[in-house]
């Protein structure tokens, strides 16, 4: 077999290890020859090559590289589903904005829909105006969880869950900025978690 360029072995590693971390899979033999501009069968025998020197690992299939290695292989996608006050409470609009590609290792598993904050309420919690909030669903809250709550109003407000009035048996939801509203809170008689904030994605 004729001697391979070195420039070009490179030049398919480094496409591999881009596409990589694009699209969180390996590309095609067409893919990587129309990239490079070779052949399909030139850029074929390149990745045999490549497999045989150790350079990535080639099955046939699926490219691998050292670097690809290092790479978030899960992912999932979350909609964002539109805004909720971080204020006065506000009807949710349920229309899905766009999904939105996260990975698994930062953010963990299960159903997830995303919220853009609307409203100051949150601010000492680290949740601004425009913040995109994403929220875990579930039904149920712990005390000190900020949850998306539903009222007996079918009105959801983004708020912390501070446990139950003793007095009157109503579920407290506490804001968080103490400068603008100090001590404020809402009591709901019927308290409806649609989901628990778990992480917070910010513009810088």
């Amino acid at each position: 077999m004729r001697s391979k360029s070195q420039a070009l072995m490179d030049k398919i590693c480094d496409y591999v290890n881009d596409y990589y971390r694009v699209n969180h899979k390996s590309p095609s033999i067409n893919i990587i020859a129309k990239a490079v501009n070779v052949s399909k069968t030139t850029a074929y025998r390149y990745l045999v090559e490549m497999n045989d020197k150790g350079i990535l690992s080639y099955d046939g299939k699926t490219i691998e590289t050292s670097n690809t290695d290092k790479c978030v292989t899960g992912y999932f996608s979350a909609p964002i589903v539109g805004s909720v006050r971080c204020g006065d409470p506000e009807t949710e609009e349920e229309s899905v904005e766009e999904y939105v590609s996260l990975p698994t290792s930062i953010f963990g598993t299960g159903e997830f829909y995303i919220l853009r904050a609307i409203g100051d309420s949150m601010i000492d919690a680290g949740i601004h105006e425009n913040d995109l909030v994403l929220i875990k669903k579930q039904s149920s809250a712990s005390v000190g969880d900020i949850v998306v709550a539903l009222d007996e109003n079918n009105e959801n407000t983004l708020k912390t869950y501070a446990g139950i009035d003793e007095d009157s048996q109503h579920a407290i939801l506490r804001y968080e900025n103490k400068e603008v509203y100090p001590d404020k809170v809402i009591k709901v008689k019927k308290l409806v978690v649609q989901g628990v904030a778990v992480n917070v994605i910010k513009k810088l």
